[in-house]
């Protein structure tokens, strides 16, 4: 057994155990004569699959750039849906692969997650992009800086998780560095408009 499927097996075991707490506590009030919200009945049922969505079940484990099945194969998630999703190394997923093909994801176990502040670098061989945070290196996908329209330099604020070292991290915000050449830039229209200052006063004289 692969390291995912352990990891993804203590994913559904802490869910499951969770729901049991959730449906034991409710049934508890149940018989004391207490009403409950019906609404939160979901939470411990089993979720009907709509009739646009009967397809074949994986649940996997994200690992920053894919997910790792339970069946031990590697399924490709859109870079611009892990990006927008801030997906984080751990978090499980669901696909649902429909009858046309279709891939369908749904995170279903996101892991503790904590925000660091880094900078970001660019590999000038590869052209991938990295952040340099607290000692760590951290491998970002392209789409994430590519959205933010990052620069090498900028700041960046990523998510990652909180209880073990990840080589991935998920994008969530870029603060842009001001360099000195757009310094330079604004000095410009100062001098143009000294320069049209000068030429209407010769003008007058």
């Amino acid at each position: 057994m692969s390291k995912n499927q352990v990891v993804l097996l203590k994913q559904m075991i802490e869910r499951a155990q969770k729901q049991i707490e959730t449906a034991s506590h409710m049934l508890e009030k149940v018989e004391a004569g207490e009403d409950i919200d019906t609404s939160s009945l979901a939470l411990v049922s089993p979720r009907k699959v709509e009739s646009d969505e009967e397809g074949e079940i994986v649940e996997g484990i994200f690992d920053g750039v894919g997910m790792v099945g339970g069946d031990n194969k590697q399924y490709t998630i859109p870079a611009n849906y892990a990006s927008k999703s801030k997906l984080v190394e751990g978090d499980v997923l669901k696909l649902t692969i429909l009858d046309d093909g279709s891939f369908l994801y749904k995170q279903i176990g996101p892991v503790e997650r904590k925000r660091v502040r880094g900078t970001l670098m660019q590999d000038e061989d590869t052209g991938e992009y990295s952040i340099m945070a607290g000692g760590n290196t951290y491998k970002v996908l392209s789409a994430s800086i590519t959205y933010f329209k990052g620069d090498v330099g900028d700041e960046v604020i990523i998510l990652i998780p909180s209880d073990k070292q990840s080589q991935w991290a998920a994008v969530e915000n870029v603060i842009k560095h001001i360099g000195d050449d757009d310094d330079n830039d604004t000095d410009e229209p100062e001098e143009v408009e000294q320069d049209a200052l000068d030429k209407a006063t010769a003008d007058l004289l």
